[in-house]
């Protein structure tokens, strides 16, 4: 699913996602949990102002964003608590 994401570019210059679009809804972005690299893309699994969890996914090639994973949090009553 192609996303637009809003970045800060760091003092090295590199891009790391702030906030995105789900369709009209914006979710901040609370924590980068993990990047990793690829030839051609950049991911970043991160933690929603929604306390979701997503991975993004950015084409280097192609200068485009992706969502290619979401798993959103479980309420109260999923867990148990």
């Amino acid at each position: 699913m192609k996303i637009q994401v809003d970045c800060y570019s760091g003092y090295r210059g590199e891009e790391t996602p702030r906030r995105f679009w789900l369709e009209e809804r914006l979710i901040g972005v609370k924590e980068v949990v993990d990047r990793w690299l690829d030839p051609e893309h950049r991911y970043f699994k991160v933690v929603g102002d929604d306390n979701s969890t997503y991975i993004l996914r950015h084409d280097s090639v192609a200068f485009e964003w992706e969502l290619t994973f979401y798993q959103r949090e479980k309420t109260e009553r999923e867990t148990g608590i």
